[in-house]
Formats: C-alpha cells, sequence, structure tokens
C-alpha cells in the first residue's frame, strides 16, 4: 500500500469514527437540553473541551503560528463552531424539521462545488451524482418522518448561514492543512466556541453565575456534557480535521451523512422511534452514495502535514 492509499485509508476512517460520534450526539443533546438553556449546554462543552486541549504540552499542540495563519484559523473557528451553531439552533428553531434536515444535507454538495474553483479539486462526474444519492437518502429520511415546527424567514436565512459556514470550515481547513496541525486547528475552534457561547450564556444567565452553573449539580447532564465535550468536540473535531487533511473535500465532506444514518438507528434502537418502510432504503441509498464517491474518485496527492511531523520529532 503506498503513502497516498495509507492517507486516504487514515482518513477515511477518521472521518467515519467523527460523524458516528455526531450521530449519537442528539441522544446526549436531548438529555441535556432538559437541564440546561441551549447557550449554556453550549459554553459548557466548549469550555470544558478548552479546557482538556489545553492541558497538552505545547511542544505536543504544535502552536507555533505564523502571524499570516492567526487570522484564518480564528476565521475557522468563527466558521465552525461558532456561525454554524448559531445558523442550525434558529434555523431548527424556526423551519420544520424536515427543511432543516433538507438544508442541512446540502453541505457536502456545495463544499464539493466550492472546493473546485477555491481548492482546484475537481471532483468526477460519479462523485457528483453519488454524492447527490447519498444527499436524496438524507432528504428522503427528513421527509418520512413527521415534521414539526413552522417555517419563517428568519429559519430560511439562518439554515443558509449554517450551511455556508458549514461549508466554509471544511474549505477553511483543507487550506490550513499545509500550515498547520489538526491540533492547532481544533484548539482554535474550542477557543473561539467558549469564548462566545460563554458570553451568550452569561447574558441568557443575566449574569447569574447561579444560574449558569446550576445544571452541573445534575448527573444526566454531566454525563452527556462529557460526551459531548470530549466525545463530539475534542476527539471528533480533531478528528475531522485530521480526515480533511488526509482526504480531498468531495471524498471527506460525504461522510457528514453518515451522521444521519447514525441517528436514524440510534433513535430507532435507543429511544424506540418510529421509523417507516421507506426509511431503510434511505439509508442504503446514503451508503451506497458514500461508497461509490470514495470508489470513483480522481487520483489526487493528499496534503502532507510538516508541521504535524515537525512537532512529533
Amino acid at each position: 500500500m503506498g503513502s497516498s492509499d495509507r492517507n486516504a485509508l487514515k482518513g477515511t476512517l477518521a472521518s467515519m469514527l467523527c460523524h458516528s460520534f455526531w450521530g449519537l450526539s442528539f441522544l446526549a443533546s436531548r438529555t441535556a437540553l432538559d437541564h440546561a438553556h441551549v447557550f449554556v449546554l453550549l459554553s459548557h462543552r466548549f469550555l470544558l473541551a478548552f479546557l482538556v486541549l489545553h492541558l497538552f504540552p505545547r511542544r505536543v499542540a504544535g502552536l507555533r503560528q505564523s502571524k499570516k495563519a492567526l487570522l484564518p484559523l480564528l476565521a475557522l473557528g468563527l466558521a465552525q463552531p461558532v456561525c454554524y451553531f448559531l445558523g442550525e439552533q434558529f434555523g431548527i428553531l424556526h423551519s420544520s424539521t424536515s427543511f432543516s434536515g433538507v438544508m442541512i444535507a446540502m453541505i457536502p454538495v456545495i463544499t464539493t462545488l466550492a472546493a473546485a474553483p477555491i481548492l482546484r479539486e475537481r471532483p468526477s462526474w460519479g462523485q457528483l451524482l453519488f454524492s447527490l444519492l447519498s444527499v436524496g437518502g438524507v432528504i428522503g429520511i427528513g421527509l418520512s418522518n413527521q415534521s414539526s415546527g413552522s417555517l419563517d424567514w428568519i429559519g430560511v436565512l439562518a439554515l443558509l448561514a449554517a450551511v455556508l459556514s458549514g461549508s466554509a470550515y471544511s474549505l477553511l481547513s483543507r487550506g490550513l492543512s499545509k500550515r498547520t496541525t489538526p491540533f492547532d486547528r481544533t484548539y482554535a475552534m474550542m477557543f473561539l466556541g467558549t469564548v462566545v457561547f460563554t458570553a451568550l450564556a452569561l447574558i441568557q444567565c443575566r449574569g447569574s453565575l447561579a444560574l449558569y452553573l446550576a445544571p452541573l449539580a445534575q448527573t444526566p447532564y454531566l454525563l452527556s456534557l462529557l460526551f459531548l465535550s470530549l466525545g463530539c468536540s475534542v476527539v471528533s473535531f480533531f478528528l475531522s480535521n485530521y480526515a480533511i487533511s488526509k482526504l480531498p473535500l468531495a471524498r471527506e465532506t460525504v461522510f457528514a451523512n453518515l451522521t444521519t444514518a447514525v441517528s436514524f438507528f440510534a433513535g430507532v434502537l435507543v429511544l424506540r422511534e418510529p421509523f417507516s418502510w421507506f426509511s431503510p432504503i434511505c439509508i442504503l441509498l446514503i451508503l451506497v452514495g458514500i461508497w461509490g464517491v470514495q470508489k470513483t474518485a480522481r487520483k489526487e496527492p493528499t496534503n502532507s502535514e510538516p508541521l504535524q511531523e515537525e512537532t512529533q520529532a
């Protein structure tokens, strides 16, 4: 197996694990949101993640960035998690569940199309077709489930912001992968998430530290927070940034649809949610689409990570 094949395999495994974690995140979020406002939960989630990352020695973290890399890292953190989570939360609040699911499912397609002119990563026609097939599966699941909520222009704009932010994150992370490590990018993202969401949480709590800390006294909340912070933030975002370094975006972003498949199975198996005969067909479309995107990929060299190798020496 050549170096390019090994990188592709590492990136594929990292992306699959990352999106599997995110597919399970809604279970923990449901429990946590029973005890805390969404901004308080996001603040606790990213604050804990940032503190954990901050414990790593700087020689391992490799935070030796040039001034030119600092602004792109800040932009990365603003795109994901700040703008994406804000857009997603307000979008879900002001739209139907089916519409929000359809909108978020468009992130891989938009990212793949944007990567061609911006990063010169041209997907094959087969990749585009299989990517659309996978997105079709996600849309099918969204439409087959009972929809709730009503749609207004705030929801449309918020979800559009989430889609653009999700795509911007992948493009920025890919562009930064030659001069920063996955740890650097994850660290910057957790830092921006901590600053913005903690400020919003304190505003929500009207400056009351007691209200801000109150959910931490609940054991179910703490367990959910640990999974969301360590599993879905520290581990998953690191794996996401790592996978983006190893795979062209057309191959990496399609794994986002795996999140929907994992969420579906988790809901059925854990929460005993109902499902129609049409849902398994949609899951099959998602998996076939992901497989097809990988099989029809162009033979392109993957990014190397000189900074990461240097810090490990």
